[in-house]
This record gives structure tokens, sequence and C-alpha cells, in this order.
């Protein structure tokens, strides 16, 4: 009879948990962590990366080159910015709940650089979607 693989985990409240962690981890809804899910949140960390440059290559350097080739192009950029920004947003949240998951040493600073990133794409979706209310 083969073995199961028994993922290891443990309840991430504990009294010698930092404050600052315990507020994380409730804003996240992470109850317990998986010292084994480390993968995955290295693997969310890529695709939330792969998607903001995606946004980015499509917004400032695929648009511009397409709109004195055809005047749709200004149509369709502000709303699929605005598709891939929601995309971004959505896997970066799953990333650093699984660096929380995954009690990753590094969660903290992957926290911080998410936040940072989390400031840049509300900054580009407020300015598309003021684009798209304005029709500039």
């Amino acid at each position: 009879m083969p073995q199961t693989a028994v993922r290891e985990t443990v309840r991430s409240e504990s009294p010698t948990t930092p404050p600052a962690d315990r507020l994380m981890r409730r804003l996240l809804r992470v109850q317990a962590t998986d010292r084994r899910a480390a993968s995955s949140a290295h693997r969310a960390f890529r695709v939330s990366i792969v998607v903001s440059a995606v946004r980015c290559l499509i917004t400032y350097l695929a648009v511009p080159i397409l709109i004195p080739f055809t005047a749709i192009a200004g149509l369709v950029a502000t709303p699929l910015s605005i598709a891939l920004c929601c995309f971004a947003f959505v896997n970066g949240v799953i990333g650093v709940r699984r660096f929380w998951i995954a009690d990753h040493r590094h969660r903290w600073m992957y926290t911080w650089f998410m936040a940072v990133v989390f400031a840049v794409l509300t900054v580009a979706l407020v300015m598309d979607i003021s684009r798209l209310v304005t029709g500039a």
C-alpha cells in the first residue's frame, strides 16, 4: 500500500509570533503554515511579475507603436490595460498569501515589494480609468 505524503501544517498563531505577523496573517486569512509550500509561492511571484511585465509591454511599447497603424488600438489598449492591472493585482495577492502560508523567511520583504507594485498598479489603474471616462 503506497504511503501518501503528509504536509506539515502548523497553527500560525502562537504566543511567540510577533504582533505584526499576527496582523498580516489575519488580514490575508492565513490560519496555518505549510513550510513545503515555498515552491508554489515562488511560482505565484513569477506569474505576478510576468503579468505586470506583459501589461507594461503592451501599454508602453506595443500600443504606441500600433497607434499610428490603426485607430482601434487606442480603444482596445485602455480596457486591456485595466484587465491586466486587475489580473496582476489578484495574482499579487495570491502570491503574498502563498509566501505567508509557506512561512517563507523573506515574506516581509516580498510583502513590501508587492505593496510597491500594488501602488504602481493602482496609479496605472486610476489613470486608465480616468482616460476611459474622459474618452481621451
